[in-house]
């Protein structure tokens, strides 16, 4: 038996427990290896194999067999495959076998590897296994039909989502475009009312004037909230720079400027805990100013909006909250998505249904989320919540 040599690659438990017979022999046929599968299905232990010539367990047709075939066969081309003898069973009877081998040479020797099957289970094996494939083919036939009116399907797909992504591109670079174009007038119309501001002007003219620098701001607002939904739409978000801010303070000097633009309405402010916060000042400005011109559009027309800083220990928050109709619960869930507007009659505060949508990208860019609460009872709350970093 050759010293250190693995005749079948693997554990010996993959060797032994294998589902054919597996044999190790010399070039006389004398027996090196066997595995516990063949021993099995001759009846002997494997230390009454080892060493024995395996011809002295064939029959006298198999010893004819390996004399005249197997043997000569195996010198000449040093493989045979699929030959069909009789063993000999421990009992006496014989089991048809069939075998495969090939001959390897090694440094103690020329050995011959054989692969062993019950005549029988090879026969059940090749049913079965015919069986499988024609299960299989059938499998495939199936597969590539429905392949083919999937592609097809797909191939409608992606017409369609072409097309539609066309469109989409057209529309968000028309957005930016007009939006972008319209900053430079409106700048300049803001300019020339602070300039003629500074004038004397009588009561006429100082109303003209508040309309038009009103309306001015409203555009701006509504320019900002087109190109913030231009980047949103693009994939590049809203870019934030946070800073160390006084938060009560910045929405304190916020809603002063929402005052100018809202008179007829009383702005409350209420504020609760102290601490350090880190925001993007500019941005929640735009934060603050489009929940309060939403509470002012939609509350009631003489109603007042309150509005609550708070700090806690791991939390910021940020209330806006008014009375008036309630928003109807098929809106609630997708109030933050873009072109989603509520009802009202106050035609001079209706937006394009940007502003929540902003709102809810720059709580995101914060790390923060917005919710809303909405009842006849209490009223409209929108709530944005930002994590807190405490040191």
């Amino acid at each position: 038996m050759p010293e250190n040599y693995d005749a079948f690659p693997g554990s010996d438990i993959l060797f032994d427990e294998a589902d054919c017979g597996l044999l190790l022999t010399a070039e006389n046929g004398q027996i090196a290896q066997v595995n516990l599968t063949f021993c099995r299905w001759l009846g002997y232990r494997r230390k009454e194999l080892l060493g024995r010539d395996i011809q002295d367990l064939m029959s006298l047709e198999g010893r004819t067999f390996h004399q005249t075939y197997w043997a000569p066969l195996m010198r000449i081309q040093g493989v045979i495959a699929d030959v069909k003898f009789d063993l000999v069973h421990y009992n006496g009877h014989s089991i048809p076998m069939m075998l495969s081998a090939v001959s390897c040479e090694h440094s103690t020797g020329i050995f011959h590897e054989m692969t062993l099957f019950k005549a029988e289970d090879r026969q059940r094996y090749e049913r079965e296994l015919l069986n499988t494939r024609m299960l299989a083919e059938r499998h495939l036939a199936k597969h590539l039909k429905d392949q083919r009116v999937l592609d097809i399907a797909q191939d409608k797909l992606r017409v369609t989502y072409a097309a539609a992504e066309d469109r989409a591109l057209f529309a968000e670079q028309l957005i930016g475009i007009v939006s972008h174009d319209l900053r430079n007038p409106l700048s300049a119309i803001k300019m020339a009312t602070e300039l003629l501001g500074r004038r004397e002007m009588d009561t006429k003219q100082t109303q003209i004037l508040g309309h038009i620098t009103h309306s001015a701001e409203r555009a701006q607002r509504l320019v900002a909230d087109l190109l913030d939904f231009t980047l949103a739409q693009v994939g590049r978000g809203i870019a934030v720079l946070p800073k160390p801010i006084d938060l009560h303070e910045l929405v304190a000097d916020c809603l002063d400027e929402l005052r100018l633009a809202f008179p007829g309405h009383e702005l409350i402010h209420q504020r609760y805990g102290q601490g350090g916060f880190s925001a993007d000042s500019d941005r929640f400005y735009q934060l603050i100013g489009n929940l309060v011109a939403n509470a002012v559009a939609y509350g009631t027309a003489d109603g007042k909006v309150t509005i609550s800083s708070c700090i806690e220990n791991h939390a910021v928050i940020i209330t806006v909250h008014n009375l008036g109709t309630p928003i109807p619960l098929e809106l609630l869930k997708d109030l933050f998505e873009p072109m989603i507007r509520g009802s009202h009659d106050n035609a001079e505060l209706r937006s394009v249904g940007l502003g929540l949508f902003i709102v809810r990208e720059i709580a995101r860019a914060h790390d923060g989320e917005v919710a809303v609460t909405s009842s006849l009872t209490s009223g409209t709350t929108f709530t944005a919540t930002f994590p807190r970093s405490v040191n």
